[in-house]
């Protein structure tokens, strides 16, 4: 359903963007068109030395260049805005065909020290995140970031789920948020931060009484100018000399208006764009809490009108002083209407009155895309779903069917699995069977659970529990640590995590790998117990069979599961699925002999 829905789009979109084209080349055209022709009609105008005629067709000129100048500026705009839509739905194809996503993975948030985020691959490429992402500012990657690294409240992730719900059943809303912000994609720059910083400076205080009173004035002389002129008494030669006055008076002052305009002027558009996705906010009916709270947050407090109007004239003001860079239109302007002067005071009287009102915008809108990111994964996938959240002490992990996220659809294998007989899992069985995938599987599921997003499995409940992992433990030659020591450290990790946190949850896949034989198996079997006197809850791997024997001394603590494979015609099988019971058949030795390794039984 929802990748007919995208080759729709991408299929509207591809005529959307050769119709515009069309209509710019034309454009173009026009323009050209004005400029040779009207300055070949002023030329012989000249040869009249009708001054009237002259100044005349120089502002006919002027204003129908200046028409198609704007008309430009708004086709381009309609261009750029269909390509982005095209953008946002190839995209969402490219993720179903496990090509990378545009927007960002998250790789500067690895972390080797956080409790789980490098084990289970939540961030970085190919990663969790990667997956889930569809935030464009930093404000919004840092908001769903924050949502994968931790688990939030019961009441917040159903406050979320319930978001999520509501939106999904709008695409368009979705898409069309999704292509106002994508104006920040790959930015650098913090837009929040940037407009806080610029505000700060010094530059505001330009401008003075006079030019408080002549500057709004000076389009009303040349006007009665040209009317007296027409009436009465032709002084054209007055008016020209005034808009020679004014020219240089704005050259004599360049340097200050660049230092006004030179760090603000490349943001109008994102501005813009910023405004236009508040309005999608703004415009929207929500029934859920959480939107209607980011709803309300962003009311401008005290003001008449709302904060996507507000933003949106900011935006406004910085694209007309942007005007100026270009140096023929903003000397005309400049003649006519001393344009920045204009420009450089009202975005002045705007910061005076509305520079309050846009923290709370920004805010809302990073926690808005990182709904959104949630809202198009249950769109994308809608058999995934949506997990039912316990309190502590009052559940345990169980479901059906559950499929890690990250592996194509046409490989999974879906387990079933239900912890409500025992606190700790054991998982024994053979090489690549799927032990590990199976931890990953439900530390990634609870992830995307304690985000507020759906998960991948028919059916999926889970207590809100603190995940902590031992999975890929590695040697530091910089820090002078051998794998064992490594190891060691990061068990010490989450012992002191289980001890100190009732509601830990570990994923200990392999323990004590960096040691002889006989010490793995000692020590696994009194880490085993540690965690039984600590009373804690989780899931361990391991190749070592005998530890299954734990569960005879524990019946009602640990339950032994496995993996296994299957020997037809001497070739192994695996069929990837969770078994009850502890592991009896084991595949090393017939790995082994694939590469010409014979194993002697004895």
């Amino acid at each position: 359903m929802s990748s007919a829905f995208y080759q729709q789009n991408i299929s509207t979109a591809k005529i959307s963007i050769k119709e515009l084209e069309k209509k710019i080349n034309r454009n173009s055209f026009y323009r050209l068109f004005i400029m040779i022709g009207g300055g070949i009609v002023i030329f012989q105008l000249f040869k009249t030395n009708n001054i009237f005629l002259v100044l005349g067709a120089i502002f006919l000129v002027i204003f129908v260049f200046a028409y198609f100048v704007f008309k430009q500026s708004k086709l381009d705009r309609s261009l750029n805005e269909a390509e982005v839509f095209l953008k946002i739905n190839e995209n969402e194809i490219n993720l179903r065909n496990n090509l990378p996503n545009l927007y960002e993975d998250g790789k500067e948030f690895e972390d080797s020290n956080h409790p789980y985020s490098s084990d289970l691959d939540v961030f970085g490429a190919n990663s969790l995140f990667s997956k889930l992402n569809r935030c464009a500012t930093q404000d919004g990657v840092s908001q769903l970031m924050n949502w994968m690294s931790a688990a939030a409240s019961k009441d917040q992730i159903i406050e979320r789920q319930e978001a999520v719900k509501e939106l999904k059943n709008d695409p368009e809303h979705l898409q069309s948020f999704q292509a106002k912000m994508f104006f920040n994609l790959g930015s650098a720059v913090n837009l929040r931060t940037y407009i806080l910083n610029y505000f700060q400076g010094k530059s505001f205080d330009f401008g003075n009484v006079f030019l408080r009173f002549y500057v709004p004035v000076v389009p009303w002389i040349f006007f009665a100018g040209f009317i007296f002129s027409f009436l009465v008494f032709n002084i054209g030669i007055y008016l020209v000399l005034l808009g020679v006055i004014h020219l240089l008076w704005a050259m004599s002052q360049a340097g200050r208006i660049s230092q006004f305009s030179s760090r603000i002027d490349k943001i109008g558009v994102s501005l813009i764009g910023f405004a236009d996705a508040i309005k999608l906010i703004e415009d929207k009916t929500y029934v859920n809490s959480l939107c209607a709270k980011i709803q309300n947050k962003i009311v401008a407090p005290g003001k008449q009108k709302k904060l996507s109007e507000i933003i949106h004239e900011l935006g406004k003001l910085i694209d007309k002083l942007d005007v100026r860079n270009n140096m023929l239109v903003g000397a005309i302007l400049n003649i006519l209407f001393l344009w920045d002067f204009k420009q450089v005071m009202a975005i002045a009287k705007w910061k005076k009155k509305y520079e309050n009102s846009i923290i709370s915008g920004f805010e809302s809108v990073a926690t808005y895309e990182s709904l959104i990111s949630l809202t198009i994964l249950s769109y994308n996938y809608p058999d995934w779903c949506v997990p039912v959240i316990h309190d502590h002490g009052k559940g345990r992990i169980c479901g059906t069917a559950i499929n890690h996220p990250l592996i194509q659809e046409d490989r999974a294998v879906g387990n079933n699995f239900n912890a409500d007989d025992h606190s700790i899992t054991l998982i024994t069985g053979s090489n690549m069977a799927g032990k590990s995938t199976f931890l990953r599987t439900i530390g990634v599921n609870a992830v995307l659970a304690y985000s507020g997003a759906v998960v991948c499995a028919q059916n999926f409940e889970i207590p809100i529990y603190n995940i902590v992992t031992y999975m890929r433990i590695k040697d530091s030659l910089n820090e002078s640590t051998s794998t064992f020591k490594a190891e060691l450290n990061r068990m010490k990790f989450i012992l002191d995590h289980v001890e100190q946190q009732e509601t830990s949850f570990f994923l200990v896949d392999e323990m004590l790998r960096g040691t002889n034989s006989v010490d793995k198996y000692l020590g696994s079997k009194a880490i085993i117990k540690k965690f039984i006197t600590l009373k804690g809850n989780g899931m361990l791997a391991t190749h070592d069979l005998q530890l299954s024997e734990l569960a005879l001394e524990y019946p009602e603590i640990l339950k032994n599961y496995h993996f296994d494979i299957q020997i037809q015609g001497g070739e192994m099988l695996f069929d990837y699925k969770l078994k009850n019971g502890a592991c009896k058949i084991f595949n090393a030795s017939m790995l082994l002999k694939g590469i010409g390794v014979v194993v002697d039984n004895e």
